[in-house]
Order: structure tokens, then sequence, then C-alpha cells
């Protein structure tokens, strides 16, 4: 009786799922392979009669990548774009820190990091960092838990964590987190940003928790309707919300509207983003009518800068409190590197300029985070919104961005009283719009209709995220794509021959052969003639683990009788 047997396949006799498995692999890396832009100067690519721009979209001129050619055009283009950028940056810096519950001038002071210092080192050319949305309730939760002060050292250890992580050339591989817990996360973020930021449009204050935040609404409704400052406020959060929608629709109809009107609507829809109106629009509004709404507090910005020092460290390593600082940095640590990297691989498909190279990006955002968490700042990613303006905005250089970080410091420096007349409603208005966007609505229905699994992964990591905090799930999510893809992988199959003859049965076991497959092989074998000869082949598994082979030889031992032979090769 031959016992297991591990025999190395000869090219010539792979089976045919084998042969169509190695032939679609090759047919996807020569897809990709071509789909990739080649690393040719555009002067070569220009030679060979081919463009180096994305499908769809219009080639840069070669002066993109040469400025002493045209040096003044690139100069006005970067100079234009910084200002469509700080336009943008302005009500997302303020709205993010009131949302996150600090004081609005942190936001602003991320802002100016990500552009004079991460605008200036290597990565990627045009994305643009600052404080996101993303990370909203995370800090929201920090800052409850360990207070203001602790912020800093949080996100000074986050970014030391992302240089390091940089200097070991990782970047790559945040590349391999799954979609669907990416967007399950950005959804979650979504939700919760959403519930929280109802609760500031009718200037109240929010429970706190996600869970407990939707469990208030129904007493939000009944108090909103009940108050005429309230209601004030919320048509104030709602008319900021209206125009955003509407905004983007208005830019696509000037172009229809009569001569003379279109002349107008046309360059100002093109020029102001939709942020910036909204909020200067609200502000007036409640400044004329003299509104009883609250107002955005400003302290200064130097007042609001505050190093950690020894005792913020001291408190987060105390023993009931370090387990939950740690958590906090990898989730800022993760999710901050996460986003970064993913909006710099959106952004290179906006233009045809230099690559990002991820792991110098990710060592840039490892060093805006420690100057941030050194000033006491709030963290930064990269964000897609203000990345996406700066890119369309006509930029062609890192200048662009580091412009933008000047315009964040001369406003903030000069101009810091000018925050006290923007009402927080509006500025919650924003963020609402922000959270709407980043749960994905219109890619549900083909991701359920073609990958429902991913679609549950994405469904769980969201729900996961609302009902628990950031990092358990995130941390959910990621173990459910794992899982899902040790399922879809482990396939096994049985092909049997000889059950109508006399003989021996022959079984040929094919595919992956592991634990999760593991009882669906065994009730097959199980289901197999009692009293004949079995043949099981096993050369055809491309993967034999330790609970199958065990369980195959149990199996063999257990059938083993008097008058039958059985055979495993």
């Amino acid at each position: 009786m031959r016992r297991f047997r591990s025999a190395r396949r000869h090219p010539s006799q792979l089976s045919i799922s084998d042969r169509s498995t190695q032939s679609t692999v090759r047919s996807a890396q020569s897809t990709t392979q071509s789909t990739v832009r080649s690393p040719q100067s555009p002067e070569s690519a220009t030679r060979s009669g081919k463009s180096t721009a994305p499908s769809g979209k219009s080639s840069r001129s070669p002066s993109y990548f040469h400025p002493s050619r045209g040096s003044l055009a690139l100069w006005r283009a970067d100079f234009t774009a910084s200002l469509v950028v700080f336009l943008v940056a302005v009500p997302l810096c303020v709205g993010v820190a009131v949302a996150s519950g600090v004081p609005a001038e942190l936001g602003l002071v991320t802002g100016i990091v990500g552009g004079l210092l991460t605008g200036l080192l290597p990565g990627s050319s045009l994305q643009v960092s600052g404080p996101a949305a993303g990370l909203t309730v995370l800090v929201y939760e920090a800052v409850q838990e360990f207070g203001l002060g602790a912020l800093g050292a949080l996100v000074l250890v986050a970014g030391v964590l992302q240089l390091a992580m940089g200097a070991l050339r990782l970047g790559g591989w945040f590349r391999a987190i799954s979609v669907a817990v990416v967007q399950g996360m950005l959804a979650g973020i979504g939700l919760v940003l959403i519930a929280s930021q109802l609760y500031t449009l009718a200037d109240a204050k929010a429970p706190g928790s996600g869970p407990a935040n939707l469990a208030g609404l129904p007493e939000l409704v009944a108090d909103t309707a009940g108050s005429g400052t309230a209601l004030t406020a919320l048509a104030i959060g709602a008319s900021t919300i209206a125009l955003l929608l509407l905004w983007p629709r208005l830019r696509k109809a000037a172009p229809r509207l009569p001569g003379p009107l279109a002349r107008v609507v046309l360059p100002v829809t093109r020029v102001l983003p939709a942020p910036l109106v909204a909020v200067a629009l609200a502000t007036t509004v409640v400044a004329v009518l003299d509104l009883p709404v609250a107002r955005v507090e400003v302290q200064g910005l130097l007042d609001v800068v505050r190093p950690p020092d020894g005792a913020d460290f001291a408190q987060l390593t105390e023993a009931g409190v370090l387990a939950g600082a740690v958590g906090t940095v990898l989730a800022f640590t993760l999710i901050a590197s996460a986003e970064s990297l993913f909006s710099a691989a959106a952004v290179d498909r906006l233009h045809d300029g230099p690559r990002t190279d991820y792991d110098k990006e990710l060592m840039a955002q490892g060093a805006g985070n420690t100057v941030c968490g050194l000033l006491g700042a709030l963290p930064m990613t990269a964000v897609i919104v203000r990345s996406a303006a700066n890119v369309h905005a006509g930029a062609r250089t890192k200048a662009s961005r580091v412009l933008h970080g000047v315009w964040l410091l001369v406003f903030a420096a000069l101009f810091p009283a000018a925050l006290g007349v923007v009402p927080i409603a509006t500025l919650a208005g924003v963020l609402v719009h922000a959270g709407g966007k980043l749960i994905p609505v219109k890619e549900w229905r083909p991701l359920w209709r073609e990958h429902r699994g991913e679609a549950v992964v994405l469904l769980v990591t969201a729900v996961a995220i609302v009902a628990t905090n950031m990092f358990e799930g995130v941390l959910l999510g990621l173990l459910m794509a794992v899982a899902k893809s040790a399922w879809e992988t482990s396939h096994v199959h049985l092909e049997v021959e000889g059950l109508e003859g006399a003989g021996a049965v022959r079984v040929r076991a094919l595919g992956n052969a592991t634990f999760l497959r593991l009882p669906k092989l065994l009730d097959q074998l199980e289901a197999l003639p009692r009293d004949r000869e079995v043949d099981l082949d096993l050369s055809g598994l491309r993967h034999l683990d330790h609970a199958c082979a065990a369980a195959l030889g149990n199996w063999e031992e257990q059938r083993r009788g008097p008058d039958i032979d059985r055979v495993i090769a």
C-alpha cells in the first residue's frame, strides 16, 4: 500500500484547468504591462508618435517636465492653482478642526505644515496634504479620552512610525489592502461624520460615540423643532449643503444659459470652489441679518500651538491608558498612510506628469505629521478633494501646493478675526457634504452584483466602524477580507471514476486542499462505496496543508479493513 507521495508535475502534465489558469494569468499580466505607462521621456514618446497622457485626457506640454522652457507660464499656472487650493482648504481646515473638538486654528496649522513642509518633499508632485475628514472621528475620540494636550504626542509618534515605514520601503504594501476594506472604512467614517455633524447643524452638542449619536437623533429632531435658534442654524447648514450639491450642476449648465448670463456664470463656477462660495454666502447672510447662531471661536495662531511635554507622554504610558493610546497611534498611522497613498494613486490618474514614489511620499507624510505633533496640531493626510482641485486648476509643479501653504500662513497670521464671523452650522454643512461623498452609493449596486463577497466586506467594515470605533472596525474588515480570500482560493475538487464498474474506484483531487474545505472533502470521501477498493491520487493538488494531510491519513486508517485495500498516491 502506497502512502502519501508528493509528485512534482512536469509542465506537459498540467491539467486543462491549470493551463487555463496560467493562460489567464499571462493574459492579465500582459494587459497590465500594456496599460502601465512607460517611463520614457516625453521627447522619446513624441518621436514614437505615442502620448503619455491617460486615455481620455489631453497630453500636457513637454514644458511640464522642463521648467526652463516657459517657466513664466509654469509659475503663472502654479500661482493660480495655489489660490484655488487655498480657497478650498480654508473651510475644510477650519471645519475639520471644529468637528474634531479642537480650536479652529489648529486645522490651519496642519494645512500650513502640509503645504510648506510636505509640499517641498519628494513623493507625489501634485497632491495636497492637510487635515482630513477621514480622521475627524478618530481625533475627536482621542481628544475626549486623552485630552487636547496629548493629541500632539499621539500625532508625533504616528509621524515617526510613518517615517520608519517609508525608510523600510513599506509604502507599496498599502496598495495590497482590499479595496472593499478601504471603501468600507471611508463609508463608516462618512456615516459617523454625518451623524455627529447633524447635531452641529442645529447648534447642538453631539452625545459622542457613533451609536449614541444615532440613538439621539429622534431627540435632536424634537428639540430642533421647538427652538427658533436651532431652526435658524439648521436653515443655514441645509442651505450650505444645497449649494454644494447644486454648484457642479450649475457649472455644467452654464454654457447653455443665455449669452450674457453664461459669460458671467461660467467663469465664476469654474474659478470659485463650491465650499468657499457656500461658506462666504452663509457668513454674509448671518452677518447682514445678525442671526443668533453659533460662530467659530478664535484664539490666535500662536495661542493654540502647544508642543507636547513629558507629562503628556507619561500620561499615555499609564497602565489603564496605554492600550488605548497604542490603538489610537496605530489607527492614526495606518489610516493616514492608506488614505494618503490611495489618494496619490488617484491623483496620478488625473495628470500625465511624474508618477508617485510611494515610499518617499510615505516619508513626506511622516515628516509632516512629526512636525504637526511637535506643534500640537491635527494629523495630516493627502486628500483627493484638495489634490483634485490642484490638478484641475492647472498646477504643473509642487510649487502650487507650497504656495497654498504660504497663503494659509498669511491668512492665519494677518486675518485670524475673519474666522470669528463664520457660522459653525455652515462648516457642519460642508462636512456633511464631505461625509456623504465618502459613502460609495453609486459603486454599491455593481459591486453587489459582480462581487458579492467584497460588498459584504464593505458593509461589515462600515457597520463595525459605526458600532465600535475606527481601529476595531478596520481590523474586522481586514480579517474578513483575508478570510474571504482564503475561502475563495482554497478550492478542492474530486474527480471520481469507476463507480459503475466492479474494479477499483479512482479518485483524483485537484486544487488547493486547506482546512477551510476539509469538511466538504471528507463528506465526499465518506460517500464512496465502502466495499470497493479506492485509489486516491493527490498529485493534482497544488497545495496540501497539514490539517488535510492528517485528515486524509485518518480517513485511510478508518477505511482499512481485512478485505479492502486503499491506495493513496
